[in-house]
């Protein structure tokens, strides 16, 4: 128990980076947020999962019965090849990209400041300025100084109607 208690302890002190780099190795998928709290949470989660099991069969067939098509959130196994089962055992169809985004190759146009900025969609990033990055909000803060949601700076996502009525 002692080495899951270091691990639990070092994710405090790891960057985004390296939470993302530890999510990819111990679930085994990249992810797809930024966000270090949720990170820090998650691989903690599945260090302790794999330290002392997940749920029961028990538990897992209890679930399958309260919320048959409700989404699992639990890891789901791996079936060779990759492809996982969901507890039903119905195979899970595997994350598409980011639907927020165009293809790759397109290039994302925004102007900030009278300056036009290029960002290039690739297969894996962004290329921006010739340097690659792994998020658009990077990006928009690189360009801007400040925070931002780089789908919202680059225009490939839009507040929702909601999200505008109730900041008024």
């Amino acid at each position: 128990m002692a080495m899951v208690s270091e691990q639990l302890v070092a994710l405090g002190k790891m960057t985004v980076d390296e939470l993302a780099e530890k999510y990819r190795e111990v679930f085994g998928v990249p992810t797809r947020t930024r966000n270090k709290p949720y990170l820090q949470k998650r691989v903690a989660w599945r260090i302790q999962e794999l330290a002392e099991g997940g749920l029961s069969e028990r538990a897992l067939a209890k679930i399958e019965e309260l919320a048959p098509l409700a989404p699992a959130r639990w890891r789901p196994e791996r079936l060779s090849g990759g492809a996982r089962l969901a507890p039903s055992g119905a195979p899970v169809p595997a994350r598409s990209r980011d639907t927020r985004l165009p293809t790759s190759g397109s290039v994302l146009v925004r102007f900030y400041k009278g300056v036009e900025h290029r960002v290039t969609v690739l297969a894996e990033g962004f290329e921006y300025s010739g340097e690659r990055h792994q998020s658009l909000s990077k990006i928009a803060k690189k360009i801007t100084g400040t925070q931002w949601n780089g789908h919202l700076f680059f225009g490939t996502q839009h507040r929702s109607r909601n999200t505008q009525e109730e900041r008024r």
